[in-house]
């Protein structure tokens, strides 16, 4: 897989049907020179977000695979990668029900079929089985909610030739409860999902961090402070071998404003 470059930016508005905020924001990222725009799973909004830039790789973060038919992500593909080649990186999870890795794998078998081959491709992998299909049929792996220890850990089973992108909470605010109460929704919502909380329990924190938001999990699976702590918090993934630190920027007022300060400080 090409790299995606040191630092990505995960879209605000992950829910929005409205292109022209799709675009806008696309237009930001690229000009402020981040290296990928991840966005959720609606393509249509991907499509837009790539045809509204001229360079910036645009990933999925994710694409539900028991929701989207491979059929409608074959047909997006196709038309992007003729009109704005090698733009779309399609990024796969979601696999929920009781055999996940066969749905996950009945997915690829049509996207090999459709020549979306692995390195145009990155899988939500938590676990170690999800870790291994990454490695073996895609690009690499797109982990949430994951400390430089886990990210060390994958490293090393996905090998040094697969890409690893850790998505990663960052709220630019000094005071720890404002940053506590930013990271509480998205936790809330995701640790009652049973791969995330499998997965945060794995990494040696309890049920009752995860339902807290104690300081440990806080501490250990965010980057909040001043943007020179955040980009310390940054290194500390890159060390641990994440190829890009995508974030995902909570907690403040003005995003677009913090999309800016951010960028200056990581990408000069």
């Amino acid at each position: 897989m090409t790299s995606l470059g040191p630092i990505g930016l995960a879209g605000s508005n992950p829910f929005t049907e409205d292109a022209a905020v799709v675009a806008d924001e696309a237009r930001h990222a690229e000009d402020l020179g981040f290296s990928t725009l991840w966005r959720s799973g609606n393509l249509p909004m991907l499509a837009a977000a790539v045809r509204a830039t001229t360079s910036i790789p645009i990933a999925t973060g994710i694409i539900p695979v028991v929701r989207v038919p491979a059929a409608e992500v074959i047909a997006t593909y196709t038309e992007l990668q003729r009109e704005h080649p090698d733009r779309f990186l399609v990024g796969l999870g979601g696999a929920h029900g009781p055999q996940p890795m066969a749905t996950l794998n009945a997915y690829l078998d049509e996207l090999d079929v459709a020549d979306i081959n692995a390195d145009r491709r990155v899988l939500a992998a938590l676990g170690p089985n999800m870790l291994t299909l990454a490695r073996e049929r895609a690009g690499g792996a797109y982990p949430y909610l994951v400390t430089p220890s886990y990210v060390t850990a994958a490293r090393s089973a996905l090998g040094p030739d697969r890409m690893l992108a850790v998505l990663l909470m960052v709220m630019p605010v000094t005071d720890r409860e404002t940053a506590r109460r930013a990271a509480a929704e998205p936790l809330r919502f995701l640790a009652s999902q049973g791969g995330y909380r499998r997965n945060l329990i794995r990494q040696g924190f309890t049920a009752t961090d995860i339902d807290t938001v104690s300081d440990r999990l806080l501490d250990g699976i965010a980057a909040w402070g001043s943007p020179e702590v955040i980009a310390g918090r940054i290194a500390e993934y890159r060390d641990a071998g994440a190829d890009q630190v995508v974030l995902r920027i909570l907690g403040a007022d003005d995003i677009a404003m913090w999309r800016t300060r951010l960028s200056h400080t990581l990408l000069s």
